[in-house]
């Protein structure tokens, strides 16, 4: 039988698999043939920061049939780390480098290293997460409580149709792309909190709900106020109790990137009287902002005007949103149990660290969630190397690798795509963030998850042909078929399945703004919503999903599944993207099994139907 020198994956190599803590000790070996006339063996590693490799020896150790081990043991500090090996023969050196996902392979030349996470030693995250469900409110699309609003400014078009698409030109009237409202409210939120409760719901992530002039609201205008559209202080704290009652905690959209030019603190348009950093040379809010030669010659969010960036790291903007009296634990005190982040990747890590010193000072067990759209261990940003997720900053992040690997392995049927994807973060992430990380397959930034499966993300379309496109029947069938196995994965993958209000109830659309329409009250499809329900419940009885070990136990020509185990339960989920059905050997005792979504026991085996899953639980 024929070994590789090193497999990242294998416990055979590494006896500790994925991230390890500050002080941890872990064992590395690496296998040899015989006919290498192998003399020495080095594990070479070192910091990213770091320009050159430090050389451990090996150890020789016990034989394989005609190969020998050789092995040796590091701890590191917190830090991200990568690793290859070299070793001296009678024939010159050679280095053992890394090949395609996890494998090791002998090379002259090249040194293609591994990964190795170690985060803070104490690093924890909040509790109350594990094995819960996010669910996502735009909110002035969710529920209109018809509360009588009150001191609405009159440049807003308030629509008096809930159903009406939302508004995609620029044409300079009153209704257009932002600025149309239909009056969904935080009193709207609080009437639905018991929908919310039966869909398993233990988190809610609201999108900005700070005043703003546009109906996204990431333009903030006050921090320090809600949207009079949305309701006052008093609404957002009887949602937060009432929410925090039923065992579902309230967390907002935090942007701190950048504010609106139409604000307070700006006030480009001086709707805030004649001050403002735009206005004002000697305004307290001036050093926030990157001016030029003149007011008019500033830096902006993405070259929009109407976004004007701030300068994180000013002592004056740290103050106000991170300080003692700050933003952040104002609202904190309001009753929310935590903070998303906008752009976090945008954010310099001197205010990311003071953001997160800020919510667990207020509040040990506040979340503090990253919109990261790639992998959040290796990030670089602005030229730099990023520690999102090593113990200083976030709990946790927007889990897009996996959305993306989901929706591209359900419209393809290659599961290799979902398989290296996954095992990629379950290797680089600590298993606390793991265990938490923020599983979306639809957001406010991306095409409603019924229409992607279909139809991609829209980037064929303009808006005028995206306007109005639906599904025919044929395709939202299959869609719903689609849908039904994206879902299986989302809420059974490590992690927090995050749901996207509407998603449940078979809304569709492409990106902004046609996947921000209202929610269809009174004309949800009830298959999806029902199948919604039974995943929720399925996770709420099952404890392996907290917390549970991943391991991939079926991966071939469009057959994807894996296991979740603890100490206290057992799961699994096949996946079958092919045009026919199968049946798999049961990865734990028939006599065990408690529940069964979308497959069926058959002789001891588990029967998938193609385009299918199968959940099973003990």
């Amino acid at each position: 039988m024929e070994y590789y020198p090193f497999d990242s994956r294998n416990p055979i190599y590494r006896l500790k698999f994925g991230a390890i803590a500050a002080g941890e000790t872990l064992r590395l070996r690496v296998l040899l043939h015989f006919d290498a006339h192998c003399h020495n063996v080095y594990l070479m590693i070192k910091n990213d920061r770091d320009s050159d490799y430090t050389y451990i020896e090996m150890i020789p150790r016990e034989t394989l049939d005609n190969y020998r081990f050789y092995d040796c043991e590091i701890n590191r500090e917190e830090g991200l780390y990568f690793y290859c090996f070299k070793y001296t023969s009678d024939y010159g050196d050679f280095f053992i480098t890394k090949q395609g996902e996890s494998l090791g392979v002998v090379s002259r030349d090249t040194c293609i290293p591994w990964q190795l996470t170690v985060y803070e030693k104490d690093f924890k995250v909040p509790e109350w997460l594990r094995g819960g469900i996010i669910y996502q409110i735009f909110p002035d699309r969710f529920y209109n409580s018809g509360k009588i609003k009150q001191n609405i400014p009159d440049d807003r078009y308030i629509s008096g149709d809930w159903s009406k698409e939302p508004e995609y030109r620029q044409n300079g009237d009153l209704c257009s792309l932002g600025n149309d409202y239909y009056g969904g409210d935080l009193q709207g939120i609080k009437e639905k909190l018991p929908y919310l409760k039966s869909l398993g719901v233990n988190c809610v992530y609201l999108n900005p709900i700070f005043e703003a002039h546009s109906n996204h609201r990431y333009n903030t205008a006050d921090y320090l106020k809600i949207d009079s559209i949305l309701g006052d202080e008093k609404d957002l704290e009887q949602l937060c109790e009432e929410a925090e009652n039923l065992g579902i905690y309230i967390i907002l959209d935090g942007v701190f990137s950048h504010t609106g030019d139409d604000s307070i603190y700006f006030n480009r348009r001086n709707r805030y009287g004649s001050g403002g950093a735009y206005n004002d040379d000697n305004s307290p809010y001036r050093s926030w902002y990157k001016f030029g030669a003149s007011k008019d010659d500033y830096a902006s969010w993405w070259g929009i005007k109407t976004l004007p960036e701030v300068e994180e790291n000013d002592p004056a903007f740290t103050e106000f949103i991170t300080g003692e009296n700050g933003v952040i634990r104002y609202w904190l005190k309001k009753g929310v149990k935590g903070f998303r982040l906008d752009v976090a990747d945008e954010l310099p890590d001197e205010f990311l660290d003071n953001i997160r010193k800020a919510i667990k000072t207020e509040d040990g067990n506040a979340l503090l969630l990253g919109e990261v759209w790639e992998d959040a261990s290796n990030k670089i940003s602005y030229g730099s190397r990023r520690r999102f997720i090593r113990g200083s900053q976030l709990d946790s992040v927007m889990n897009y690798p996996f959305a993306n690997s989901i929706v591209e392995f359900v419209r393809t049927g290659n599961q290799q795509i979902i398989a290296n994807t996954v095992m990629n973060i379950v290797e680089n992430y600590p298993k606390c963030v793991l265990d938490v990380l923020m599983n979306h397959i639809g957001t406010h930034d991306t095409a409603r998850i019924l229409t992607r499966l279909i139809k991609g993300d829209g980037s064929a379309h303009n808006r005028p042909e995206q306007s109005g496109l639906r599904l025919c029947e044929e395709e939202y069938k299959l869609a719903k078929d689609y849908l039904f196995i994206a879902a299986a994965l989302q809420y059974t993958l490590p992690g927090v399945p995050s749901l996207y209000y509407g998603d449940e109830a078979g809304v569709q659309g492409f990106g902004d703004p046609f996947c921000r329409a209202t929610y269809p009250w009174g004309n949800e499809d009830e298959e999806i919503l029902e199948f919604y329900r039974q995943l929720g419940s399925l996770r709420t009885n099952c404890d392996a999903y907290k917390n549970g070990a991943f391991k991939i136990v079926a991966n071939f020509e469009g057959v994807f599944g894996f296991t979740r185990v603890n100490d206290s339960s057992m799961a699994a989920t096949f996946v079958n993207r092919r045009a026919e059905d199968i049946e798999l050997d049961l990865p734990f005792a028939a006599d065990d099994i408690k529940q069964i979504l979308g497959g069926q026991l058959r002789d001891g085996k588990i029967f998938v139907k193609s385009n299918g899953f199968a959940i099973i639980t003990t």
